[in-house]
């Protein structure tokens, strides 16, 4: 099978990119590399993806059309698309508006017009995100819960990409898959994400910042269950009961974590104490997430078997090599 993979360069689309290769699939591979973060981690990620047979690699951004379109008159025979590329980070949404505008609308519009016009496509799948619950008290959050009220741009991006999604499958009969992340870390991962901003912190004898004076709990997700969880729903059959071919999931841990203690582990792991700067909470965050993860369950198996007392070491680990601390 010949997948197209956006954001390929990134944490969750490297990781997806490089199982599907081990597996023997084809990956077209599309990223900007942009700066939102270190540019070099990125590149450090394809390196190990480009000296496969069975991958290509274009530095496009998704959200040009002409770009997009070429890509698909060299490969007409993409079987399915993972689209996993986006503008993310709900604080950097309150200072660049238009990237996330740029990226997550525009961007989902070109990429679903793509695949409608593959002749080959049977399955869209795209990464949503946890933000789009919003202000919602009701706990935990799952995927028939109303979402009408994000609390940032970056949400309100994220709820109109799946609507988006839902309009191209009544149309055109195309298959749309959203999956809702729910705070992903591991290897590999994200310099603007919690755990590398800790453990980076910490290694540099630098204070760290916890919100909200760390009352917030998170449903920590580790990468090894976010790939399963992606690929499980990208290969399963369409279902033969569905009246439109549009669904959505949750993906996450099913066991939302306390942000203390998650510090706890990283601390224990590193065999250092953390120098904690209690700050409020800030705009666009929200206290507590845990998905249920039914839907998903019920739909491909999906089970998380990864705890933050395992996942947290690998992290480290991969920390400590990557960066020769």
């Amino acid at each position: 099978m010949k997948y197209l993979v956006t954001g390929a360069a990134g944490f969750i689309g490297f990781h997806v990119s490089r199982q599907l290769l081990e597996r023997g699939d084809t990956v077209i591979g599309v990223d900007n590399i942009n700066d939102y973060y270190d540019p070099a981690l990125k590149q450090a990620r394809l390196a190990l993806l480009r000296p496969a047979a069975g991958f290509t690699f274009y530095q496009e951004d998704i959200a040009d059309k002409d770009a997009m379109q070429r890509i698909a008159g060299d490969h007409p025979d993409i079987g399915r698309i993972i689209h996993l590329a986006a503008q993310a980070g709900v604080r950097y949404s309150l200072v660049n508006p238009y990237a996330y505008s740029h990226s997550n609308l525009e961007g989902q519009v070109v990429m679903l017009e793509m695949a409608r016009h593959l002749p080959a496509c049977d399955h869209f799948v795209y990464a949503s995100s946890s933000s789009v619950y919003g202000s919602n008290e009701k706990l935990p959050f799952a995927v028939g819960d109303r979402v009408d009220h994000p609390v940032s741009l970056y949400a309100a991006t994220k709820k109109a990409a799946e609507l988006l999604a839902h309009s191209y499958s009544h149309l055109f009969r195309l298959r749309t898959t959203g999956l809702r992340f729910f705070t992903v870390y591991g290897p590999w991962g994200r310099p603007d994400m919690s755990a590398f901003l800790f453990v980076d912190a910490i290694l540099k004898g630098k204070p760290i910042r916890v919100f909200n004076h760390g009352d917030m709990h998170r449903d920590f997700t580790y990468i090894d269950d976010i790939v399963r969880g992606v690929l499980g729903v990208a290969d399963y059959p369409l279902p033969e009961d569905l009246r439109l071919p549009y669904e959505i999931f949750n993906i996450g841990n099913n066991r939302p974590e306390h942000l203390m203690h998650f510090i706890e582990v990283i601390e224990q792991t590193l065999g250092r104490k953390a120098e904690i700067l209690f700050e409020p909470m800030q705009p666009g965050d929200v206290k507590e997430t845990f998905a249920d993860i039914d839907a998903i369950r019920k739909a491909v198996g999906f089970q998380p078997s990864t705890s933050i007392d395992k996942g947290i070491p690998a992290f480290v680990q991969w920390y400590r090599e990557f960066y020769k601390v």
